[in-house]
Protein backbone atom coordinates (compact mmCIF):
# COMPACT_ATOMS: atom_id res chain seq x y z
CA UNK A 1 0.00 0.00 0.00
CA UNK A 2 1.33 3.47 -0.89
CA UNK A 3 2.32 5.78 1.94
CA UNK A 4 0.09 8.75 2.67
CA UNK A 5 1.79 12.12 2.40
CA UNK A 6 0.13 15.22 3.86
CA UNK A 7 1.26 18.68 2.89
CA UNK A 8 2.44 21.00 5.65
CA UNK A 9 -0.83 22.96 5.79
CA UNK A 10 -3.00 19.85 6.19
CA UNK A 11 -0.67 18.36 8.80
CA UNK A 12 -0.56 21.55 10.89
CA UNK A 13 -4.34 22.05 10.56
CA UNK A 14 -5.09 18.52 11.78
CA UNK A 15 -2.67 18.83 14.70
CA UNK A 16 -4.24 22.16 15.66
CA UNK A 17 -7.66 20.52 15.53
CA UNK A 18 -6.42 17.81 17.86
CA UNK A 19 -5.04 20.32 20.38
CA UNK A 20 -8.24 22.38 20.25
CA UNK A 21 -10.32 19.23 20.77
CA UNK A 22 -8.34 18.45 23.93
CA UNK A 23 -8.86 21.99 25.27
CA UNK A 24 -12.54 22.50 24.49
CA UNK A 25 -13.80 20.57 27.53
CA UNK A 26 -11.71 22.22 30.30
CA UNK A 27 -11.99 25.70 28.79
CA UNK A 28 -15.75 25.29 28.47
CA UNK A 29 -15.93 24.15 32.09
CA UNK A 30 -14.03 27.26 33.19
CA UNK A 31 -16.56 29.41 31.33
CA UNK A 32 -19.45 27.54 32.98
CA UNK A 33 -17.91 28.08 36.40
CA UNK A 34 -17.51 31.80 35.78
CA UNK A 35 -21.16 32.06 34.73
CA UNK A 36 -22.22 30.41 37.99
CA UNK A 37 -20.10 32.89 39.97
CA UNK A 38 -21.75 35.79 38.14
CA UNK A 39 -25.35 34.57 38.46
CA UNK A 40 -25.60 32.57 41.68
CA UNK A 41 -25.06 33.91 45.19
CA UNK A 42 -25.59 30.57 46.94
CA UNK A 43 -22.36 29.88 48.89
CA UNK A 44 -22.38 26.15 48.11
CA UNK A 45 -22.84 26.80 44.38
CA UNK A 46 -20.07 29.39 44.38
CA UNK A 47 -17.72 26.96 46.09
CA UNK A 48 -18.66 24.30 43.53
CA UNK A 49 -17.96 26.78 40.74
CA UNK A 50 -14.56 27.69 42.19
CA UNK A 51 -13.61 24.02 42.49
CA UNK A 52 -14.68 23.48 38.88
CA UNK A 53 -12.63 26.45 37.70
CA UNK A 54 -9.55 25.36 39.63
CA UNK A 55 -9.69 21.77 38.35
CA UNK A 56 -10.45 22.79 34.77
CA UNK A 57 -7.69 25.41 34.70
CA UNK A 58 -5.24 22.81 35.98
CA UNK A 59 -6.35 20.35 33.32
CA UNK A 60 -6.13 22.93 30.51
CA UNK A 61 -2.68 24.02 31.63
CA UNK A 62 -1.43 20.43 31.79
CA UNK A 63 -2.76 19.67 28.30
CA UNK A 64 -1.20 22.80 26.80
CA UNK A 65 2.19 22.08 28.37
CA UNK A 66 2.05 18.48 27.20
CA UNK A 67 1.09 19.51 23.64
CA UNK A 68 3.89 22.10 23.58
CA UNK A 69 6.46 19.31 23.87
CA UNK A 70 4.60 16.50 22.08
CA UNK A 71 3.65 18.57 19.02
CA UNK A 72 5.49 21.89 19.27
CA UNK A 73 9.02 23.21 18.86
CA UNK A 74 9.80 22.13 22.45
CA UNK A 75 10.90 24.30 25.31
CA UNK A 76 14.67 24.31 24.96
CA UNK A 77 17.09 25.78 22.50
CA UNK A 78 19.13 22.59 22.47
CA UNK A 79 18.21 19.34 20.78
CA UNK A 80 17.45 17.37 23.96
CA UNK A 81 14.71 17.12 26.59
CA UNK A 82 15.05 15.85 30.14
CA UNK A 83 13.11 12.60 30.66
CA UNK A 84 12.22 13.85 34.14
CA UNK A 85 10.34 16.71 32.46
CA UNK A 86 8.59 14.22 30.19
CA UNK A 87 7.51 12.23 33.26
CA UNK A 88 6.17 15.35 34.98
CA UNK A 89 4.23 16.38 31.88
CA UNK A 90 2.74 12.90 31.55
CA UNK A 91 1.71 12.65 35.19
CA UNK A 92 0.12 16.12 35.06
CA UNK A 93 -1.63 15.26 31.79
CA UNK A 94 -3.35 12.24 33.35
CA UNK A 95 -3.72 13.58 36.90
CA UNK A 96 -7.49 13.98 36.48
CA UNK A 97 -7.96 11.24 33.87
CA UNK A 98 -8.87 7.56 34.16
CA UNK A 99 -5.49 5.80 33.72
CA UNK A 100 -2.84 5.70 36.41
CA UNK A 101 0.77 6.12 35.31
CA UNK A 102 3.86 4.15 36.32
CA UNK A 103 7.17 5.46 35.02
CA UNK A 104 10.67 3.98 34.90
CA UNK A 105 13.33 5.82 32.90
CA UNK A 106 16.94 6.93 33.31
CA UNK A 107 17.72 10.41 34.57
CA UNK A 108 19.02 11.75 31.29
CA UNK A 109 18.59 14.11 28.38
CA UNK A 110 17.18 12.42 25.28
CA UNK A 111 16.91 13.77 21.70
CA UNK A 112 13.75 15.79 21.14
CA UNK A 113 12.18 13.51 18.57
CA UNK A 114 12.60 10.44 20.77
CA UNK A 115 10.90 12.24 23.66
CA UNK A 116 8.14 13.47 21.35
CA UNK A 117 7.63 9.90 20.19
CA UNK A 118 7.47 8.71 23.80
CA UNK A 119 4.80 11.28 24.72
CA UNK A 120 2.70 10.56 21.65
CA UNK A 121 2.85 6.82 22.29
CA UNK A 122 1.72 7.37 25.89
CA UNK A 123 -1.41 9.15 24.64
CA UNK A 124 -2.04 6.39 22.10
CA UNK A 125 -1.65 3.87 24.93
CA UNK A 126 -4.31 5.69 26.93
CA UNK A 127 -6.80 5.11 24.11
CA UNK A 128 -6.08 1.38 24.31
CA UNK A 129 -7.80 1.22 27.71
CA UNK A 130 -11.00 3.28 27.32
CA UNK A 131 -12.28 2.24 30.76
CA UNK A 132 -9.08 3.24 32.52
CA UNK A 133 -6.37 1.18 34.11
CA UNK A 134 -2.59 1.48 34.25
CA UNK A 135 -0.10 2.85 31.74
CA UNK A 136 3.32 1.44 32.60
CA UNK A 137 6.14 3.32 30.84
CA UNK A 138 9.65 1.88 30.73
CA UNK A 139 12.59 3.50 28.93
CA UNK A 140 15.96 1.75 28.82
CA UNK A 141 19.19 2.41 27.01
CA UNK A 142 20.65 5.78 26.15
CA UNK A 143 19.50 8.63 23.94
CA UNK A 144 21.21 7.20 20.87
CA UNK A 145 19.59 3.77 21.09
CA UNK A 146 16.70 3.71 23.55
CA UNK A 147 14.03 1.08 23.93
CA UNK A 148 10.58 2.32 24.86
CA UNK A 149 8.02 -0.17 26.19
CA UNK A 150 4.57 1.04 27.19
CA UNK A 151 2.07 -1.45 28.59
CA UNK A 152 -1.55 -0.32 28.92
CA UNK A 153 -3.52 -2.66 31.17
CA UNK A 154 -7.23 -2.37 31.79
CA UNK A 155 -10.68 -3.79 31.17
CA UNK A 156 -11.63 -4.14 27.50
CA UNK A 157 -8.10 -3.30 26.35
CA UNK A 158 -7.60 -3.28 22.58
CA UNK A 159 -5.09 -2.02 20.08
CA UNK A 160 -6.48 1.39 19.06
CA UNK A 161 -8.34 1.15 15.74
CA UNK A 162 -6.13 1.78 12.70
CA UNK A 163 -3.19 2.79 14.92
CA UNK A 164 -0.77 0.35 13.33
CA UNK A 165 -1.41 1.41 9.75
CA UNK A 166 -1.56 5.10 10.68
CA UNK A 167 1.83 4.92 12.39
CA UNK A 168 3.15 3.11 9.33
CA UNK A 169 1.78 5.97 7.20
CA UNK A 170 -0.48 3.64 5.21
CA UNK A 171 -4.06 4.13 6.44
CA UNK A 172 -6.52 1.76 4.80
CA UNK A 173 -8.80 4.66 3.84
CA UNK A 174 -5.93 6.51 2.17
CA UNK A 175 -6.62 9.57 4.30
CA UNK A 176 -6.41 10.75 7.90
CA UNK A 177 -8.68 12.94 10.03
CA UNK A 178 -8.27 14.75 13.35
CA UNK A 179 -9.02 11.52 15.24
CA UNK A 180 -6.19 9.64 13.55
CA UNK A 181 -3.67 12.44 13.24
CA UNK A 182 -1.96 11.60 16.53
CA UNK A 183 -0.97 8.11 15.38
CA UNK A 184 -0.02 9.38 11.91
CA UNK A 185 2.14 12.13 13.46
CA UNK A 186 3.73 9.61 15.84
CA UNK A 187 4.76 7.63 12.77
CA UNK A 188 6.37 10.70 11.22
CA UNK A 189 8.28 11.39 14.42
CA UNK A 190 9.31 7.73 14.73
CA UNK A 191 10.79 7.74 11.25
CA UNK A 192 12.55 11.05 11.89
CA UNK A 193 14.00 9.55 15.08
CA UNK A 194 15.00 6.30 13.28
CA UNK A 195 12.68 4.26 15.52
CA UNK A 196 10.28 1.42 14.71
CA UNK A 197 6.95 1.04 16.54
CA UNK A 198 5.05 -2.21 17.08
CA UNK A 199 1.87 -3.26 18.89
CA UNK A 200 0.85 -6.49 20.59
CA UNK A 201 -1.97 -7.57 22.88
CA UNK A 202 -2.31 -10.32 25.44
CA UNK A 203 -5.43 -10.50 27.56
CA UNK A 204 -6.15 -7.07 28.99
CA UNK A 205 -2.68 -5.71 28.25
CA UNK A 206 -1.65 -3.82 25.12
CA UNK A 207 2.09 -3.37 24.61
CA UNK A 208 3.55 -0.63 22.44
CA UNK A 209 7.25 -0.94 21.76
CA UNK A 210 9.59 1.49 20.02
CA UNK A 211 13.13 0.39 19.19
CA UNK A 212 15.89 1.77 16.96
CA UNK A 213 15.68 0.88 13.30
CA UNK A 214 18.17 -1.70 12.10
CA UNK A 215 19.28 0.94 9.60
CA UNK A 216 19.56 4.41 11.05
CA UNK A 217 20.05 5.78 7.56
CA UNK A 218 16.44 5.23 6.55
CA UNK A 219 15.18 8.35 4.83
CA UNK A 220 12.26 10.17 6.43
CA UNK A 221 9.30 11.23 4.29
CA UNK A 222 9.22 14.74 2.91
CA UNK A 223 6.74 16.00 5.50
CA UNK A 224 8.43 14.34 8.49
CA UNK A 225 9.89 16.59 11.21
CA UNK A 226 13.23 17.99 10.12
CA UNK A 227 16.46 17.04 11.91
CA UNK A 228 16.77 18.14 15.54
CA UNK A 229 19.56 20.67 15.12
CA UNK A 230 17.77 22.63 12.39
CA UNK A 231 14.34 22.81 14.04
CA UNK A 232 13.22 26.08 15.65
CA UNK A 233 12.58 26.25 19.38
CA UNK A 234 9.68 28.11 20.95
CA UNK A 235 12.14 29.59 23.45
CA UNK A 236 14.37 31.20 20.84
CA UNK A 237 14.55 34.96 20.65
CA UNK A 238 11.90 36.65 18.45
CA UNK A 239 14.36 37.50 15.71
CA UNK A 240 15.36 33.85 15.24
CA UNK A 241 12.11 32.07 16.03
CA UNK A 242 9.79 30.91 13.30
CA UNK A 243 7.37 33.69 12.47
Amino acid sequence: MASLTLDALDLSALLCSRVCHDLISPVGAINNGLEVLEDDNDPSMREFALDLIRKSARTASARVQFARIAFGASGSVGAAIDLADAEKLTRNMFADEKPDVAWSAPVALFPKNKVKLLLNLVVIASTAIPRGGLIDVKVTGDGDAPEIVIVATGSHARIPPHAEELIAGTPESGSVDSHGILAYYAGLVARAAAMSVSFSIEGDAVTIKAVPNTSATEAAPANAPVPEDSRPSDSESPDTALA
